[in-house]
């Protein structure tokens, strides 16, 4: 497969019906008090580019960089379509954060994941790419339905 990824301006029903998707899956997996996923307004701020990855002309996945301060980005809203999982599509999306935010000359980027078995998939592919399990960071406090990592850059 090869994907071509670029920045999504958040106005086309693809992207908006993948993220309901991707809301819409926290809020039955996650408890209302640890669901952080963003929707498309959420998402729709100056310090947050999410880029979507397409297959041909379909749209496969999603993901995005929030900006925290002038060395630390943290990863938002990863998702890849139901129809495109176990393609490569996640990893090919992460490989292109890492290199987006090494070019934006962050040093430290994190992400927040659930702790439930639905999210050890991607627990598994952080970890192959170096991150390792860290305190919350941000505005996160501890809870013990999310999992905090973190990447040296």
């Amino acid at each position: 497969m090869t994907l071509r990824i670029t920045i999504d301006d958040l106005t086309g029903p693809d992207i908006a019906a993948l993220l309901q998707q991707h809301v819409d899956d926290m809020r039955a997996i996650s408890p209302p008090d640890s669901k952080h996923a963003l929707d498309l307004n959420g998402l729709r701020q100056p310090d947050i580019t999410l880029w979507t990855a397409h297959d041909d002309h379909q749209l496969v996945g999603c993901a995005a960089l929030k900006h925290l301060d002038p060395t630390t980005a943290e990863i938002k809203s990863m998702r890849t379509a139901t129809t495109a999982q176990r393609r490569g599509v996640a990893t090919t999306l992460l490989h292109h954060l890492i290199t987006q935010a090494r070019h934006r000359h962050y040093t430290d980027l994190y992400l927040e994941t659930g702790t439930a078995d639905y999210f050890a998939p991607a627990r598994a592919l952080y970890q192959r790419f170096g991150f390792h399990t860290c305190p919350p960071f941000a505005d996160y406090q501890p809870d013990p339905h999310s999992t905090h990592m973190h990447l040296t850059l």
